[in-house]
């Protein structure tokens, strides 16, 4: 699922819903959209009077987007075109081009620079005709497209078979039941090491997995051996982000008896617990450091005393008392099916 922005239709939808004395979260369900970005919509475009109405929202939208959007460097017609222009017909490449005018003093051009990626994109926006087909026929190639740049390939959505967190029991997210966890890496200096963290929802009982890297193999290894220490009551599911290191998350599920259930992509929300943890962690093992010489033992003792820490919505227990707890309370239980 990509994202995309509020359009004038959901914004209606809000304006009618609020008249309607619907609360935010009603509204963000009745969207599909996340309840901050409701609020987030209402605390930005509501009117002076504390209204929220669609179309001065829409309005006060363009209006940010016009002044935030900065304004071309290389319009048709203008003096520095027509200078670009004079240097493509010499047949100079774009990149000449551009290291040139990075030297040049043009009394009535200020700043004649700009990037050779901002001469070709300038070239091949140009409306087809003559123009446009003969500053193309300047160039080394002269194809009449361009190919995406390397590199910039959306690889979301590659997982196999990867089953979507919206296909997840509803007792994971409401916390009933003990077992189910939210993973995630967190990587190192260049992202060359990497330490796989995994909180369980019911209790924030932590774990902390030493990876070789950051690989997908690694993340087999790292997820089977930290989960495969815990009892099978505690075994049920984890929630993931679409990272590529869990492309065999199915030998996880083998070797473990965990089911993954995948986020979309750009929701972090959807791992809330997770990404608060991360946050902890990083003040043991900050960013830019190599996590490949912390052993299992270190990571052991860090998440330790952090599963020592009092939590407030535990009434000041701590992650470890809340788990050892509901492991008694499943064995007094064998008969329970979660």
């Amino acid at each position: 699922m990509s994202y995309s922005e509020l359009c004038i239709e959901e914004r209606a939808t809000i304006q009618v819903s609020l008249a309607q004395g619907l609360s935010i979260r009603k509204v963000a369900a009745l969207l599909e959209r996340s309840a901050a970005t409701v609020s987030r919509e209402i605390r930005r475009n509501e009117s002076s009077d504390g209204q929220y109405r669609a179309s001065h929202a829409q309005q006060r939208r363009h209006d940010r987007r016009d002044g935030c959007r900065p304004r071309r460097k290389l319009l048709p017609g203008g003096p520095r075109f027509a200078l670009i222009q004079h240097m493509l017909r010499r047949r100079l490449s774009p990149e000449q081009i551009s290291g040139k005018l990075k030297h040049m003093n043009i009394p009535d051009l200020r700043d004649a620079y700009v990037c050779r990626e901002t001469i070709y994109s300038a070239i091949y926006a140009l409306p087809v005709g003559e123009l446009r087909k003969e500053l193309i026929h300047c160039l080394r190639q002269g194809k009449p497209t361009r190919k995406p740049r390397r590199g910039q390939v959306d690889r979301r959505n590659q997982i196999p078979d990867m089953v979507s967190i919206h296909l997840r029991p509803p007792e994971v997210e409401k916390r009933e039941f003990p077992g189910h966890w939210e993973g995630d890496l967190i990587k190192g200096k260049s992202n060359a090491s990497a330490v796989g963290t995994l909180v369980e929802l019911k209790s924030g009982y932590l774990i902390l997995a030493k990876m070789h890297d950051a690989t997908a193999t690694s993340a087999v290894e790292g997820f089977s051996a930290a989960l495969n220490r815990m009892p099978l009551a505690a075994r049920k599911s984890i929630t993931y982000d679409q990272g590529r290191e869990m492309t065999q998350h199915a030998k996880v599920t083998q070797n473990t008896g965990v089911a993954i259930y995948f986020c979309d992509p750009h929701s972090p929300w959807q791992r809330g617990a997770n990404e608060n943890i991360n946050g902890l962690i990083r003040q043991y093992l900050p960013k830019g450091t190599d996590l490949s010489v912390y052993s299992q033992k270190e990571l052991d003792e860090i998440a330790l005393e952090l599963n020592m820490r009092p939590r407030k919505r535990f009434d000041f227990k701590c992650p470890i008392e809340m788990m050892s707890e509901q492991m008694a309370k499943y064995h007094e239980a064998p008969s329970s099916t979660h």
